[in-house]
């Protein structure tokens, strides 16, 4: 990849037949990074640490510590006009706390790894406003809408991407993009595996849905997002997910504003174990969230501002007059638990594509299933971090 980025470019063999430049052929090698000094001064009292995967979940109190949270090296390449190549490798931990087991990309030694997160084919306009994608790539979730519009993922996932919605997939895609007068129009369609990086190792297919509009000159986006999922189909258990969500943003010169929900069934996600007998049901909950932020400019492009809440609530349909215990077969989608989340800081960008972020990280817990938890019912992980993030070859 690095001899190709250095190279001169090559020009195709076509002849230039209608008075116009041949095309070249080009490549770009690029990669941003992100990372921060985090110390934790409060945390859950629950054992076995509330909020599923979420960053800090578990990291015990006063631990201090530095953490890459991502590394991307990505290589993009235009074969021709009509097709274009993306390559990304990736390093992604979920962990604060270098004495907790890993659950990021570590090898055996607990070093960080690279894993291939996106390579894909794509073939522009093979109709009208449409292309096509095949290979390992950005699902319709958030990334293309959502993501984009927040724009610190260096801070925190989206409300979806924090519960593991699929950011990136193996399959084919179709992107089609129109615009009409000062609008904007599009959409995306998803088949894939619904494993990720991973390799495929059941029979279902995973389905993603997004159209969308801006208006306003752009500014005012309209989302919505719809993704289905098997994960059992036995005949005797009938297990899947159906998540439904939507978004509304505003970008003006200064700031940005904008809320985004989803509601997410997982049918048989849960283990419930009855109050009277000790008997198990299999059954289905419902999962909302609605996520509220901005961000704006304070000092034209040296300073920066951002702001968020989010209100989980996972415990739709459970009952525990009847239930004395649920266990989740998606672990970030553990019904037991309610989260309001809050994150709040200030961007410094001495040059561009370089951010100095001081930044707060909070997620308050609440006992919504049967166990009493007491004074620790209502709980919380409360973290200060300064974060620097950092973009190179774009």
């Amino acid at each position: 990849m690095l001899s190709t980025s250095a190279s001169t470019a090559q020009t195709t063999n076509t002849a230039d037949t209608a008075g116009k430049k041949a095309f070249v052929a080009k490549g770009q090698l690029w990669g941003y990074v992100f990372a921060d000094y985090a110390f934790k001064s409060h945390a859950d009292t629950v054992g076995g640490g509330r909020g599923g995967n979420n960053q800090y979940t578990k990291v015990p109190k006063d631990n201090g510590s530095f953490e890459f949270r991502r590394i991307y090296l990505g290589y993009n390449y235009d074969i021709s006009q009509k097709f274009s190549a993306e390559f990304l490798l990736a390093y992604e931990d979920n962990n604060a706390a270098p004495q907790l087991p890993p659950t990021g990309d570590l090898l055996s030694d607990g070093k960080a790894s690279l894993y291939i997160k996106l390579a894909n084919l794509r073939w522009k306009s093979i109709f009208k406003g449409t292309d096509l994608v095949l290979g390992q790539a950005v699902t319709p979730a958030f990334p293309m809408t959502t993501e984009t519009v927040w724009g610190y993922r260096s801070i925190e996932r989206t409300v979806a991407d924090i519960r593991r919605t699929p950011s990136f997939d193996l399959g084919v895609s179709l992107q089609g993009r129109y615009t009409v007068g000062k609008n904007e129009y599009g959409y995306d369609l998803m088949l894939g595996n619904g494993s990720s990086a991973r390799p495929e190792n059941d029979l279902f297919k995973t389905f993603y849905g997004d159209v969308f509009g801006k208006f306003l000159d752009k500014k005012l986006l309209v989302d919505l997002y719809a993704d289905y999922s098997r994960i059992n189909w036995d005949p005797g258990f009938h297990h899947d997910r159906n998540m439904i969500k939507g978004a509304v943003t505003y970008s003006a010169d200064r700031f940005t504003v904008g809320v985004e929900a989803f509601y997410n069934r997982l049918m048989g996600d849960n283990v419930a174990t009855h109050a009277l007998n000790d008997g198990k049901d299999t059954i289905t909950t419902k999962a909302m969230a609605v996520s509220v932020f901005v961000r704006g400019r304070i000092y034209k492009d040296k300073l920066g501002f951002f702001a968020r809440y989010d209100n989980y609530n996972p415990s739709g349909n459970i009952d525990n007059s009847k239930y004395k215990e649920y266990t989740p077969l998606t672990a970030q989608y553990d019904p037991n638990t309610k989260e309001q989340f809050i994150t709040a800081g200030i961007d410094f960008t001495p040059v561009k594509n370089v951010h100095l972020m001081p930044n707060i990280w909070y997620n308050s817990y609440k006992n919504a299933g049967p166990k009493d938890y007491g004074a620790a019912n209502n709980d919380y992980d409360l973290v200060y971090r300064f974060t620097f993030y950092y973009i190179y070859g774009k």
